[in-house]
């Protein structure tokens, strides 16, 4: 059976061999089982074939515009086998891997410690990407062993030019990484475990390292964007909102929109890519299904994208910011709490602040207007543009509720947690966002309720909890005296009277009603489809 060797990556990346192999029974390299090799289609054309040595065998090896393959070579006169012997079914069997799998080919070079260039050629090496458990992407190495110089350059010519015709690849991306995400190892993580597979896949990069809150949203504003194929944010939540923040702000100023007043945004030509380093990475997880470094990179290298609903947030009729999601209420004053107390360590920032939160806590008296989901669509349908209706189409068919409320949630992705989901049943862009609201009850209900969130219950299942599909939503405290929690006073530098709403891992302080509206699939995000990636299954063993 087939193979495939995984490596350092970082060895690999100056050299195929990859280093020394492991003792004992770990120094057994994984064996994959895939499925037979499906008979070729009339799309496919035989560009190449020639003999190479794979896993020790002797194969006839047939390269062609979408698949290699290979079958071993049978000797000349085999010892007639047993009927049903299941060894010589084996060796005459088939295998393949698919060329779209395929991210990297090297000459595979056997050197001295010292040595840079040159050496003993042992072949062909060939990178792949594949799914290996509960959405985990892995790198693997194929090798095809042949010490024919002449052969092996002729091969690695036309893999190659192949992989080249991957136009969705990108060949140069602009890196933000964020140094203070979580527990300051967003360059560390960069440096050690993505920057070798970027290299190795050949992608140009140019790294920033930002200093200050702002820096991302300021260079993406005058940076020159059109030299490169993506955006990859090295952080944490907040860091990768900021950062798609700027890319649709930087969409607006090139349309010509004036950013004050953005009712129609425009989409972004640059997809963005996210390297999950911070304390939650929440928007990752929801994006590729599990918090993993190599799967994300793998998703960016293999140029897999996926479209993505984005929020408008605004205020009197004045825009504020493009986000995911947004808590307002216990949320929100949770978030202000840590912010006051940034000096403190990651996890005890949180523990104190929920704490503090949690002593104080009040509800909120507001009213809430939304446009439910289906109004939108039954109006769309009658005219309107390509993001749904507007507040004059349907001023008769907004829907309110007020009361006293200790949170409220808006959220366009699903919020993928371990091991629970902040938002059932909501998509990375159905064009619809999740409203939940949490009124008044006791302390120690809430608390049940804030528990759920860590656990497979369904958190939502409480009386005093409401959930709504809408496409927009406008939220109105209507106590307008600022929140005060004893000797922490919560404002902005423009109003005493600011309300704190977490979006997105960001504290955004704002008086008055925050007006909310979702814009299907504004911004393309590296990673793949989830309910694709479930149909790929790929089984792992060792011999």
């Amino acid at each position: 059976m087939l193979r495939l060797a995984r490596g350092r990556v970082s060895a690999l990346a100056g050299d195929p061999e990859g280093g020394k192999q492991r003792k004992g029974a770990e120094a057994q390299p994984p064996r994959v089982l895939l499925p037979s090799a499906p008979p070729r289609s009339a799309s496919e054309r035989i560009l190449q074939r020639g003999i190479f040595e794979i896993d020790g065998r002797s194969c006839d090896v047939v390269l062609s515009n979408s698949a290699l393959r290979w079958r071993p070579i049978q000797p000349e006169r085999p010892a007639a086998p047993a009927a049903g012997n299941s060894k010589c079914d084996f060796l005459s069997k088939e295998e393949f891997i698919e060329l779209k799998d395929v991210f990297s080919v090297k000459l595979k070079w056997r050197r001295s410690a010292k040595q840079q260039k040159g050496g003993t050629l042992l072949g062909i090496t060939l990178f792949l990407c594949m799914k290996k458990e509960q959405n985990k992407l892995k790198d693997y190495t194929l090798n095809l062993n042949n010490i024919s110089e002449d052969h092996c350059a002729s091969w690695a010519k036309h893999l190659k030019k192949i992989l080249t015709e991957f136009s969705n690849r990108p060949k140069s991306l602009k890196v933000l990484i964020n140094p203070r995400s979580h527990k300051k190892e967003a360059t560390h993580v960069y440096y050690e475990h993505v920057e070798p597979l970027l290299k190795l896949a050949e992608i140009k990069t140019d790294v920033t390292i930002t200093e200050y809150e702002g820096h991302a949203l300021s260079l993406l504003k005058e940076c020159e964007l059109q030299e490169f194929d993506g955006i990859i944010c090295v952080g944490g939540d907040g860091s990768a909102s900021e950062v798609a923040h700027g890319l649709l702000l930087r969409a607006q100023m090139d349309a010509g929109i004036d950013t004050n007043y953005i009712l129609t945004p425009v989409r972004t030509p640059l997809p963005l890519g996210i390297i999950p380093a911070g304390s939650t990475n929440v928007l990752a997880h929801s994006l590729y299904g599990v918090t993993h470094i190599v799967t994300a990179t793998l998703h960016i290298i293999m140029g897999h994208m996926q479209p993505v609903d984005v929020c408008t947030f605004s205020s009197t009729g004045k825009f504020l910011r493009f986000g995911f999601s947004a808590i307002f209420g216990f949320g929100g004053k949770t978030l202000a709490w840590a912010e006051k107390h940034r000096w403190m360590p990651p996890n005890q920032r949180k523990d104190f602040a929920l704490i503090k939160t949690l002593a104080s806590l009040k509800p909120e008296d507001c009213e809430i207007s939304f446009l439910p989901t289906e109004v939108s669509q039954d109006s769309e349908e009658a005219s309107r543009n390509e993001y749904g209706t507007t507040e004059s189409d349907c001023e008769n068919q907004w829907q309110k509720v007020q009361g006293h409320f200790l949170n409220i949630s808006v959220m366009s992705i699903p919020h993928l947690l371990s091991p629970g989901v902040l938002v059932p049943n909501t998509r990375l862009n159905s064009g619809s966002l999740a409203l939940i609201l949490t009124r008044n009850t006791s302390r120690p209900e809430f608390v049940k309720h804030l528990k759920r969130y860590a656990s497979f219950k369904n958190q939502l299942n409480f009386p005093f909890v409401e959930t709504f599909t809408v496409t927009e939503v406008k939220i109105q405290p209507r106590n307008n005296s600022g929140y005060n929690t004893g000797d922490v006073e919560f404002h902005g530098t423009s109003s005493e009277n600011n309300y704190p709403w977490n979006v997105d891992g960001d504290l955004m302080e704002v008086a008055s009603e925050v007006h909310i509206k979702v814009h299907p699939q504004l911004i393309k995000l590296f990673g793949g489809n989830q309910e694709e990636m479930n149909d790929y299954k790929l089984t792992l063993n060792y011999s």
